[in-house]
């Protein structure tokens, strides 16, 4: 079981996309979840994350430009990202920041390139 995450693509600085996570084993549905990207050479941060209480919280990289929801059935995350900038091209996965065994849970996430 993974968490599959997509919606990723090529797009023009100033769009929008919208990334999808889903927890096909619904194994997160009571967890805190999060999105994280690793752009090229860069380590793996942590932008954007939910609690189960639907309180979200933002890198300031990414605040007031995304926006972190789940969806009805908890099982799935979305990434609403706006005002793309070229800093944003990356790979971007979803996990669960606070999970011990997240390592056994990355995807292979979803490629956002954004040209200038």
């Amino acid at each position: 079981v993974q968490l599959q995450a997509s919606g990723g693509g090529l797009v023009q600085a100033g769009q929008s996309l919208r990334l999808s996570c889903v927890d096909s084993g619904s194994i997160f549905t009571h967890r805190t979840m999060g999105w994280y990207r690793q752009a090229p050479g860069k380590q793996r941060e942590l932008i954007a994350w939910i609690t189960i209480s639907d309180d979200t919280y933002y890198d300031d990289s990414v605040k007031g430009r995304f926006t972190i929801s789940r969806g009805n059935a908890k099982n799935t995350v979305y990434l609403q990202m706006s005002s793309l900038k070229p800093e944003d091209t990356a790979v971007y996965y979803c996990n669960a920041p606070n999970y011990p065994r997240r390592e056994e849970f990355w995807g292979q996430g979803t490629l956002v390139t954004v040209s200038s």
